[in-house]
């Protein structure tokens, strides 16, 4: 598919998505939703790709709704339409079978930031800014915020960024839990990359798994958390990948994964 609201690259088992829309800080239009849930699909199809990369092109990873395009004339069916597809994208990326690593590169707010915190590891350059304005513009939380927020921070800390809506930096992300690392501005997106490369070398169905049953963690009992991870490892235990692991581990080499 020609893309024209996003970048869309393959290499090396990492699917790089790239918000391209720098000259509105890359702030999301309804179309950009559409197209990055068509990427997202075209990744997980590809049987190379082992791991997704969000990032964004310029100076942002996304500010968040593009109020340009909030022009009279829209209908409350087009309005809900457009928060839909936020919705969608953000579940979705919280549900992917494949771990996804969100690169905030330069500013992070609100949709942006709610992205953001959807993927499986939330990494910041050192410059950048993450925050959740809505209440403080008379609007309201979407993207699964009111779920995931407190899960990462805690309640206390999620009142805080929600009602204040301060913006925060990498370092101090790190050190609530929001986000997992902080590199420096220079060579950011390598750094990133490197992360997403060592992701990349994993046994996918073992990913797969662990993503799932981390995610129902808050929602299950011991017992329950027991079973699912019984059935797991009986499932992991007939992939070829599960015999590599061990080859490799009496061999004393790194295993190579296929995904089989």
């Amino acid at each position: 598919m020609n893309y024209e609201t996003i970048l869309y690259e393959v290499r090396d088992g990492i699917a790089e998505i790239r918000y391209n829309r720098p000259h509105r800080l890359n702030a999301v239009t309804a179309q950009l939703y559409e197209e990055l849930d068509v990427a997202l699909g075209e990744a997980v199809a590809d049987r190379d790709v082992r791991v997704l990369l969000l990032t964004g092109e310029g100076r942002a990873f996304c500010v968040g709704a593009d109020l340009k395009e909030h022009k009279a004339g829209r209908t409350a069916f087009d309005r809900r339409q457009y928060l839909q597809g936020e919705q969608m994208v953000c579940k979705r990326l919280v549900q992917l079978d494949k771990p996804v690593v969100a690169a905030v590169n330069g500013y992070a707010l609100g949709a942006g930031a709610e992205m953001a915190i959807a993927a499986d590891f939330l990494l910041m350059a050192e410059s950048a800014e993450i925050g959740f304005p809505e209440v403080s513009i008379g609007n309201s939380l979407g993207g699964g915020v009111t779920w995931l927020l407190p899960r990462l921070v805690g309640l206390a800390k999620a009142r805080e960024l929600a009602f204040l809506g301060e913006r925060i930096k990498g370092e101090e992300a790190v050190r609530i839990g929001l986000a997992n690392r902080v590199f420096a501005d220079a060579g950011f997106l390598d750094a990133a990359r490197e992360f997403a490369s060592r992701l990349a070398t994993k046994a996918p169905y073992s990913m797969r798994l662990a993503k799932e049953q981390l995610n129902l963690s808050a929602e299950r009992t011991l017992d329950a958390a027991l079973v699912a991870e019984l059935e797991g490892m009986t499932f992991a235990g007939t992939t070829r990948d599960w015999q590599e692991g061990v080859d490799a581990f009496a061999e004393k080499r790194a295993p190579v994964f296929k995904g089989e």
